[in-house]
């Protein structure tokens, strides 16, 4: 059975010198991916380079949080994601050749009208990858694979990168922006001169390998623990008849050879070496933390693994990963098609580092604890931006647990007029901005300085509605006063406000965003400082 069966030799031409793109990704990881995707769906030229001739192999980090998940269903993979994931099984911890309990490590969640995703998704991270991958190509987007990144100079308006494909070709391409999404040891990064500072971990050395095993049960997360405090864990891999294994706390630090990971499993197992079959993946990883200063340095920035690096206790680290390039790509969207001021790309870091900085706490702890059980804590939904300069909150009674301004934006079912079944997702599903309008508040959608395609205006309730709240589910998520709520692209509220004055308080934060090219229409500020791209980009 062949898993990792993207690959490349090259995917697309590299383009000529002088050209230029908008927007230069390096480095084909999920953040990478998804912030080509949200690009691309945008109208953003952008060119994605990866060194490697394929995508990376191997389980890696297999959690897809539930807002992770609200992310997927925007970006248009989830329905994939779902056909090659699956729950994650019971724990069973084995002694003496047998399980001695079993307990439910991760915890199951019922889902609820306003969080419909509501437990983590194994997806191995190569699946997870595959499913990004098609997604771009869908949209006729592509990965530029073998091609690495090698210098780079920038200027006030924009970036001059050196790509060199595995053959020794090298060409110039000219950017407005870079983003570089190269993973923990970025070379984007060290040529910035930017350090990471964060806590020390113990220097433990931990085998990961996916591998064929015979005799052993698909139903359970087994786990064998040692005297020493060191483990050995098999994860049946959903989707896959492979096991991702996980040993730590072994003498010394093994080659990642078929025959250390057989012998290792074997030391640290009741298995016999015989039943490990293929060892389709491995590698040796040493748990790291650290997060970098600054997001932004001129027209450079970082993203996932290139910004901050995790302990994988909790699964943080790509979801955190793919959410910094959901909140950078609108932005650069923006910028870059809408006319926005390059000041609204500041906010990039201002709302993300912070982010970062508690979970990497969060990761540290459960790191250090060993504790396994994880719970909807680590669902990453209760993340907003209440603090951000773009966020405005201008009521004064705010419905007992209802969403503040900077939250995100539930979920909720409800009706088109007609009575078609809809939800609230399928509204701000897309590249645009939402006001939601509740209670008839009487905003004036033709009064609002943006451009048409940028914003939907959905009315619930009032005289003449576009949804029919007949569950009462939006009420019960948002309250039943009446409130125009302006919806980010990526899903958080930006404004909320009471129903006086509501659509000169609509512009005014529409014109924090889009600031003097409020009114610009589709295409503003998109040929700045480039040129057109070949069709092969």
């Amino acid at each position: 059975m062949e898993l990792n069966n993207v690959k490349e030799t090259f995917g697309a031409a590299l383009p000529d010198d002088g050209t230029a793109v908008d927007v230069l990704i390096a480095g084909a990881g999920p953040s990478g991916i998804a912030l080509a995707i949200d690009l691309t769906r945008r109208g953003v030229r952008t060119l994605l380079v990866e060194r490697q001739e394929h995508l990376s192999p191997g389980a890696r980090g297999t959690g897809v949080q539930p807002r992770t998940q609200e992310v997927y269903d925007d970006l248009g993979v989830l329905d994939a994601a779902f056909a090659v994931g699956g729950l994650y099984p019971e724990t069973a911890r084995w002694e003496n050749g047998a399980i001695a309990d079993v307990t439910q490590m991760i915890e199951r969640v019922d889902p609820t009208p306003d969080n419909p995703y509501s437990n983590g998704l194994m997806v191995p991270q190569f699946r997870n990858l595959e499913v990004l991958y098609a997604r771009l190509r869908e949209l006729g987007g592509e990965v530029l694979f073998r091609t690495e990144l090698t210098a780079f100079d920038q200027d006030s308006a924009g970036v001059t990168a050196r790509l060199r494909h595995a053959d020794g070709a090298e060409r110039t391409v000219r950017g407005a922006y870079l983003v570089a999404t190269d993973g923990g040891r970025s070379t984007v990064r060290r040529a910035l001169g930017l350090k990471m500072s964060g806590p020390e971990l113990e220097p433990v050395a931990v085998l990961l390998a996916d591998v064929r095993v015979d005799g052993l049960d698909r139903d359970h997360w087994h786990r064998w623990e040692s005297p020493t405090g060191g483990f050995a864990s098999l994860l049946p891999l959903a989707g896959t008849d492979y096991f991702q294994t996980m040993i730590a706390g072994f003498d010394g630090t093994p080659d990642t050879s078929p025959e250390t990971v057989r012998a290792e499993l074997a030391a640290h197992t009741h298995l016999d070496a015989a039943q490990i079959g293929e060892v389709l993946w491995s590698s040796l990883f040493r748990p790291r933390a650290g997060l970098v200063d600054s997001y932004r340095t001129g027209r450079v920035f970082l993203a996932g693994d290139a910004a901050h690096i995790h302990s994988p206790a909790g699964g943080q680290g790509l979801n955190t990963s793919v959410q910094d390039a959901y909140n950078l790509g609108w932005k650069l969207g923006l910028v870059l098609r809408h006319g926005a001021p390059d000041s609204l790309l500041d906010t990039y870091g201002t709302e993300r580092r912070p982010i970062a900085e508690s979970l990497l706490d969060t990761s540290t702890r459960l790191h250090r604890s060993r504790t396994l059980e994880r719970g909807r804590d680590l669902h990453q939904l209760g993340i907003g931006y209440p603090e951000s300069p773009l966020t405005r909150e201008l009521r004064t009674d705010v419905p007992e647990g209802a969403p503040r301004a900077g939250d995100r934006a539930p979920e909720a079912p409800c009706t088109t007029a007609d009575g078609t079944p809809t939800r609230l997702f399928d509204a701000f599903r897309g590249p645009h901005f939402t006001v939601l309008d509740l209670g008839g508040t009487g905003v004036d959608a033709d009064a609002l300085p943006a451009d048409p395609a940028l914003l939907r205006v959905v009315r619930v309730g009032g005289p003449a509605p576009d949804l029919i709240d007949t569950g009462g589910h939006i009420r019960n998520a948002y309250g039943s006063a009446p409130a125009v709520l302006l919806i980010r692209p990526d899903g958080y509220l930006a404004l909320a406000a009471p129903p006086e004055d509501v659509t000169a308080q609509v512009a005014a934060a529409l014109g924090a965003y889009l600031g003097g090219g409020a009114d610009a229409g589709a295409g503003a500020g998109a040929d700045a400082g480039a040129g057109a791209v070949p069709a092969a980009c």
